[in-house]
């Protein structure tokens, strides 16, 4: 493919790493995880990806903030399959971007916008009045204080790891769910308790939960209603349906959201990366050219962190 032309308000990035994220896959796979009528309309031929991190070459006039030479990171146009970042060169809206934090490092710049961006618009600030386009309503953030117990189920990966994180930077008591081998893992980002799904369930563990992070989804979401309190809230952020009959009457607010790019809030998020107050989990890493067999390594799951693709080493 060429490299790509700028127009207002963009600017030319070199990518220098790619992050990995369940869209790019459902892309790959035809969409199949969607609802028919909520597919996308795609032109091709199409390149995958949302997130990046790169250096920028080349700013448009009207662009300021940026300038050539700038580290940089991003999640571009989501939602949408316009992001095109697994590539050497991306035209990148500069309201997408952020100035890429001195404490990391590009491959891990490029695992945390999308699962950062999804972390923070659930538990801190949504950042836009677009209702959700799975309840048609607009998700409206639980202050965290300290003192609430938050449980993160799926908490090893992409998006998980970050909210145990955001959590326990507001002063939550953490509870994190997933496989024994990430114990060691979650308990160094900050996770109070940890529960191994495999041996035990989390129902028969805790009670009186303020705020429930699901993370997997799927048709078993409904057993960690158990665990709230009265008045709490479930998140989940795979697809999963619940019975409003059932939460209605437990007092649970159900509330999900469409994580959409923000360079601004990817600004204030960078800051605690720059603080030492959030980590990047990187599971592993590829070549671009082999996109393809990280494809099939996310899709199986259990991850530690992110998978990234390298661009420029």
């Amino acid at each position: 493919m060429p490299v790509p032309e700028i127009g207002p308000g963009e600017v030319l990035v070199r990518v220098h790493a790619a992050g990995i994220n369940p869209p790019d896959w459902y892309l790959r796979e035809g969409m199949k995880v969607v609802p028919a009528e909520m597919r996308p309309a795609l032109e091709f031929p199409l390149i995958p990806g949302a997130d990046m991190s790169g250096v920028v070459q080349a700013v448009a006039p009207d662009v300021l903030g940026f300038a050539v030479g700038d580290e940089v990171f991003g999640m571009l146009r989501f939602p949408g399959f316009d992001g095109r970042t697994y590539a050497e060169y991306v035209a990148a809206p500069a309201s997408d971007l952020a100035h890429k934090p001195a404490g990391i490092d590009h491959v891990q710049a490029a695992g945390a916008p999308m699962a950062v961006l999804t972390a923070w618009q659930y538990l801190v600030d949504l950042g836009h009045d677009v209702p959700s386009p799975f309840t048609g309503q607009v998700h409206q953030p639980v202050p965290i204080t300290p003192g609430m117990t938050v449980l993160v189920n799926g908490a090893a990966g992409g998006v998980g790891h970050f909210a145990v994180q955001l959590a326990k930077w507001k002063g939550a008591h953490v509870i994190a769910v997933a496989s024994g081998r990430h114990e060691e893992f979650l308990r160094k980002l900050g996770a109070d308790e940890f529960i191994d799904y495999t041996r035990t369930r989390a129902a028969d563990a805790v009670s009186g939960v303020d705020l429930v992070v699901d993370t997997v989804g799927g048709p078993d979401s409904s057993r960690f209603l158990a665990v709230l309190k009265r008045g709490g809230t479930m998140l989940p952020v795979f697809f999963a349906q619940y019975d409003p009959e059932e939460t209605a009457s437990l007092g649970i607010t159900v509330s999900n959201i469409q994580v959409r790019s923000n360079g601004s809030q990817l600004a204030e998020i960078g800051r605690l990366f720059d603080e030492g107050k959030l980590q990047v989990g990187v599971d592993s890493t590829y070549p671009l050219p082999e996109a393809g067999s990280a494809h099939t390594r996310a899709a199986r799951g259990h991850l530690q962190g992110k998978i990234v693709l390298t661009v420029v080493s």
